[in-house]
């Protein structure tokens, strides 16, 4: 299951960066048209990986054979958990198998307002309807990777100016160690501006729209959960979706689009949807697209009345991702069974009064390799 429309590095205006020659380029994926770069500029962002090829880390959501872990009495072995093994670039690397499944919690009482000071005690989680046992908790503010995530095409010309404001503003209330990097997609999705905590260059990157064509927003959601999986600083990670309308270009559905994340073990989806002046069978498709991605995910969707609401929204997007609870446990069921996992959490405050949760709602369990062959891939070549 290939990606069709992943994100491509963009060039930045007249200080716009270059993509490497080495790189292959798909043909449906054009570069943006810019002045030529200028030299030694020191307001030039950093070159950003070349995104337009292929990247897809995802595995097939079918059962593949898994490899065998090679016999430690042999050359080059991997080290067992727990065991610490020197590289060959002379540093040292502590193993260890992590099965350990964290989960994002948000935790609000029957009127929506944030519930804080609960304890480890206080939580209940099921996978597939089996009582697990927690083994960690934190709530803490942690810092977090963040997707920008904007609809570039043609309907939301008239809208960018105020979203890109209140992208930033999100920024701002945000932790500061948080990254950020900013994506544009119409038909095609841009990476416009790669990690950073540097509010003038997320603003750059959020300028960089020329609204016009279709909307590929399944793409975009695949693309940049990967972007997250494959360069994010912190483990707890965010996207924010922002569109004016239903996906009507993209090469994967809503389904596999899920499906994708999920497997990534992803990110946690906020969406704010600009539906108040589309035509009804627009609105439901938009509405529901945006309230699954983040219902799954354990996000929130967003639904304004007008463009004067999003500055509010972005403000209690920065509220909920610093004060979630963050739970852990390690599964009674086999990770050698694969599969996805259901996942379920409770959460109970003073006098037992239950309180609302929300969270991811399953995982892609990963199979743990065997022990007892020698793996057949062929090892790759220093």
């Amino acid at each position: 299951m290939m990606l069709a429309a992943l994100l491509c590095a963009a060039a930045v205006g007249a200080m716009g960066q270059t993509t490497p020659s080495a790189a292959p380029q798909q043909p449906s994926v054009a570069p943006r048209q810019t002045a030529p770069a200028v030299q030694n500029d020191p307001r030039r962002p950093e070159i950003q990986p070349n995104l337009s090829i292929d990247r897809d880390p995802i595995p097939s959501p079918d059962p593949e054979p898994v490899a065998e872990a090679p016999n430690p009495n042999t050359p080059n072995a991997p080290a067992n958990a727990g065991e610490i093994q020197k590289g060959q670039n002379g540093v040292y690397t502590l193993h260890e198998n992590v099965d350990e499944v964290l989960l994002s919690c948000t935790v609000v009482d029957d009127k929506g307002h944030p519930v804080e000071g609960l304890t480890q005690a206080d939580f209940r989680v099921w996978e597939d309807n089996a009582p697990q046992r927690v083994s960690s908790f934190r709530h803490q503010d942690q810092p977090v990777s963040i997707g920008l995530l904007i609809d570039n095409s043609g309907s939301m010309r008239d809208k960018r100016t105020a979203i890109n404001r209140a992208a930033l503003n999100l920024m701002r209330e945000s932790n500061h160690e948080d990254t950020a990097f900013v994506v544009n997609f119409n038909d095609r999705a841009f990476l416009d501006q790669g990690f950073t905590t540097d509010l003038v260059a997320l603003n750059r990157g959020l300028s960089h729209f020329d609204s016009k064509g279709t909307t590929a927003l399944y793409d975009a959601v695949a693309a940049s959960a990967d972007e997250l999986a494959k360069h994010a600083k912190f483990p707890k990670q965010v996207l924010l979706i922002v569109s004016d309308g239903a996906d009507n270009a993209s090469h994967l559905t809503e389904q596999k689009t899920i499906q994708r994340v999920q497997d990534l073990g992803g990110p946690v989806v906020y969406s704010i949807g600009l539906l108040y002046d589309a035509d009804q069978r627009e609105y439901q498709r938009a509405h529901e697209a945006l309230q699954t991605l983040s219902d799954d995910t354990g996000g929130i969707a967003y639904f304004p009345a007008s463009l004067d609401e999003v500055d509010t929204i972005a403000s209690e997007v920065a509220r909920d991702i610093r004060n979630q609870y963050t739970v852990g446990y390690h599964s009674t069921k086999p990770a050698s069974l694969g599969g996805f996992r259901v996942v379920h959490v409770e959460a109970y405050g003073r006098k037992g009064a239950r309180l609302i949760v929300r969270t991811r709602r399953g995982y892609y369990a990963k199979p743990t390799p065997k022990t007892n062959q020698t793996a057949q891939s062929t090892p790759k070549q220093p």
